[in-house]
């Protein structure tokens, strides 16, 4: 037997100097021969536990077992099986927390890179022109889907893939969600949630946008309409603040609205598009997770002369991916760790021009088994910033909450519902993703859309039974 290659297949990026100066994607794919060459290292476990490892259950070994034989095709239909939007995940899927982590390759190195082939072989069919898949007869039985993000997208695909009529309701003027306003383009270009939200097309969903329910239309509208089931994949888009001195001065923003505009108005292709967002030279990102990353790198690419990082823990405690935080520190983000802002200062016109921040040390484990951060007594510093975006998670979209009393929320304003059907408290209703956990990873809002949608096939056929 051939000696197992202990690292990964590296994959070409673009240099540092720039990519810090454009929104271009920054990894830039593998070739088919580095795809193969990685494919090769996979040990082909016949328990497999890196689908273990996936939201939506992909055969990654034999997927693999493909690229490695260089049938490109045969490889993405194994994925298109259990996920429809492969070129997304292979992109902004957290691997190394899921399919990588179980890998047993781990044991002696660097596990298989299950994302980046999953990249490549997405890619690959997308240059050959992706193809309508086979697809049963029509039931004729309406499903409403409300919300294009991850889970909405995937819930309504599977269900189209049963022979459902779905459509989708969106209530911006694109599709995506968060895909689309809260991911910059260097990490996930526009031109492949097109492709992907294509696709979803291809399987027979329509999709209306600018469909606010709650407020342009009705929940009893979409009943009377004759839908049948519904799906709520509305996201957690309700930004959160400190609620500090001085948060409301300007400069200072939420990071849905930072990233929103760059991404709605095309910031990413200044100077032809010239928007109207102000960015500092000094410009603080609080928080640590995959969004501080994406707000800070953003405000770099912008033309800030310092970016930098304020977070209450240490680099260990970071929830951003690893691979986004180190390429942060090679684009030159500053990174203070243990420290909090405690109020922002502003000038006679109301603008941010400091923020007091107080050091911070690590005491026991939270409920997030995270060591919580403890101010240190007297320790309080100034730094000059003329901008702020705080990064530090969000809440549930009231918007269609409000218009749905029937809905039975849990204690933090998110919709309370089965974990393994989506179901909630009203019959025929069920809801997944950071409606119904909080802000979490696209895939995991990938996850409970696809078992949401089994479980509303299973509803319709009872109810079409008449057991309902």
């Amino acid at each position: 037997m051939a000696k197992v290659r202990k690292t990964k297949v590296p994959m070409k990026e673009q240099p540092v100097e720039e990519r810090i100066r454009n929104f271009n994607e920054v990894p830039l794919g593998y070739t088919p021969e580095e795809a193969m060459e990685e494919a090769s290292r996979c040990l082909g476990c016949k328990d497999a536990p890196c689908v273990k490892g996936c939201p939506v259950g992909i055969n990654i070994p034999n997927f693999i077992k493909e690229i490695k034989e260089g049938n490109f095709k045969k490889a993405i239909e194994i994925i298109k099986q259990d996920n429809s939007l492969p070129a997304i995940c292979g992109r902004v899927c957290p691997q190394e927390d899921q399919c990588e982590k179980e890998c047993r390759l781990n044991k002696i190195g660097e596990p298989v890179a299950i994302g980046r082939l999953e990249r490549f072989v997405a890619d690959w069919e997308a240059e050959q022109g992706i193809e309508r898949p086979n697809l049963p007869p029509k039931k004729g039985i309406k499903v409403a889907v409300i919300g294009s993000g991850p889970a909405g997208l995937t819930a309504a695909g599977e269900l189209a893939k049963m022979g459902y009529d779905v459509t989708i309701f969106e209530a911006l003027h694109d599709t995506g969600g968060v895909l689309r306003y809260g991911i910059p383009e260097f990490r996930l270009p526009k031109r492949i949630i097109d492709r992907e939200v294509e696709y979803i097309k291809m399987l027979g969903v329509k999709i209306e946008v600018n469909a606010i329910v709650g407020k342009t239309i009705t929940i009893e509208q979409i009943w009377n309409d004759g839908f049948q089931a519904m799906f709520i994949g509305t996201g957690a888009g309700l930004p959160k603040f400190m609620n500090i001195s001085g948060e409301n001065l300007n400069g200072i923003y939420s990071a849905n609205e930072f990233l929103t505009r760059v991404n709605l108005m095309k910031a990413y292709l200044f100077p032809e598009y010239d928007t109207p967002i102000k960015v500092g030279k000094r410009v603080a990102v609080i928080g640590g997770g995959n969004v501080a990353m994406d707000s800070v790198r953003t405000a770099k690419r912008l033309g800030a002369e310092q970016a930098m990082i304020i977070y209450r823990r240490t680099e260990k405690e970071m929830p951003a991916r690893i691979e986004e935080i180190e390429r942060a520190k090679e684009e030159g983000i500053i990174f203070h760790f243990l420290t909090n802002p405690v109020r922002y200062i502003g000038d006679e016109k109301g603008n941010v021009v400091a923020v007091e921040c107080i050091r911070m040390e690590l005491g026991e484990p939270d409920a997030s088994g995270r060591r919580s951060p403890v101010p240190i007594p007297n320790s309080e510093f100034t730094m000059e910033v003329d901008t702020v975006v705080v990064a530090i998670g969000t809440g549930p979209n009231p918007v269609l909450l409000q218009a749905f009393p029937e809905l039975k929320l849990n204690k933090w304003g998110y919709i309370e519902a089965d974990p393994e059907t989506g179901a909630t408290s009203v019959p025929g209703v069920y809801a997944g993703g950071d409606i119904v956990t909080g802000a979490a990873t696209v895939i995991s809002a990938m996850g409970a859309g696809k078992r949401s949608a089994k479980a509303i096939d299973e509803y319709l056929q009872k109810k079409l039974k008449g057991g309902i």
